[in-house]
């Protein structure tokens, strides 16, 4: 069976405003990696990070822009490995939703078809993408109040 991550989140701004999060380059490097995306379909990008041996990962995530529907849908491919040639492919879905007050973001990351190769880096990307979701709000409510870093 498959597994699959789901997270939903609510911001207190603008779909708009979330939008740039998920798709300006600086402003995702804030909250996921450094990376060289671009909100094109077909483009073919990266996220960087530290490697992590222990769970067989190079530190670096090959993706590729799926769909792209401002300010609505984002989907990418998300490709990782060992460095050796072994990639695991998985889709990453960012829905836009707007609600009284503000936006509802969904995250569906899913392809974890493999779930015994997966499970210690499944555990952690779940509660990663957690985290990070947490992070836009905290950059969003730091740059509505002043206090965002320059």
């Amino acid at each position: 069976m498959a597994k699959y991550i789901k997270h939903d989140f609510f911001y207190p701004t603008t779909p708009g405003v979330v939008w740039e999060y998920l798709t300006d380059p600086e402003l995702m490097a804030q909250w996921l990696m450094k990376n060289d995306f671009k909100p094109i379909v077909g483009h073919e990008f990266q996220f960087r990070t530290n490697p992590h041996p222990d769970v067989n990962f190079d530190g670096t995530f090959y993706c590729k822009v799926l769909e792209v529907d401002p300010p609505k849908k984002l989907s990418y491919s998300w490709k990782f490995g060992s460095g050796d040639g072994v990639l695991h492919n998985s889709v990453v879905n960012w829905t836009l939703v707007e609600k009284e007050g503000g936006t509802e973001l969904q995250l569906i990351h899913n392809g974890f078809e493999k779930e015994a190769l997966f499970l210690p880096l499944f555990a952690s990307m779940e509660t990663g993408w957690l985290r990070n979701m947490n992070k836009i709000f905290e950059l969003i409510t730091a740059a509505a109040d002043g206090t965002a870093k320059a």
